[in-house]
């Protein structure tokens, strides 16, 4: 039962407090008014989690995955630790480390897991150009 461990860092102009105002506090706000039909076309019915710990000042955010009905069946839990920090152009560079922990006997497809995280990407993506066009939102 071995822990997959992966780390995605990624760059934005945006500064680092508006993506995490936007990503992280105001996600359940946001996410369905920039990208319904996406929310809606889903075929996750539910996921419950936990959050672990926030830090509003270091721009971190560690929160555990521990139901849902896709997980049920070869994932215990998923663990995200996120953080966001200041880049010298103005921008920040984000970091993401997921842990997926399997259930017993079971192997994590590595492959499925990137394909999840280009959809992850695209959401962060969407969320950064709604930011680039609206200077004064999260602000």
């Amino acid at each position: 039962m071995a822990v997959l461990t992966l780390t995605d860092e990624f760059t934005s102009p945006v500064v680092p407090k508006r993506v995490f105002k936007a990503l992280i506090l105001d996600a359940d706000n946001l996410m369905p008014k920039l990208m319904p039909q996406a929310i809606k076309s889903s075929h996750i019915k539910y996921v419950k989690h936990r959050t672990d710990a926030l830090d509003e000042e270091k721009l971190t955010y560690s929160y555990t995955l521990i139901e849902g009905d896709d997980l049920l069946d070869k994932i215990e839990s998923i663990s995200y630790e996120m953080k966001f920090e200041p880049t010298p152009g103005g921008g920040c560079k984000g970091t993401n480390v997921s842990k997926y922990h399997p259930k017993p006997g079971v192997q994590i497809n590595e492959e499925e897991v990137k394909a999840g995280k280009e959809k992850a990407m695209a959401i962060y993506k969407g969320v950064e150009a709604y930011l680039l066009a609206n200077p004064n939102v999260y602000a």
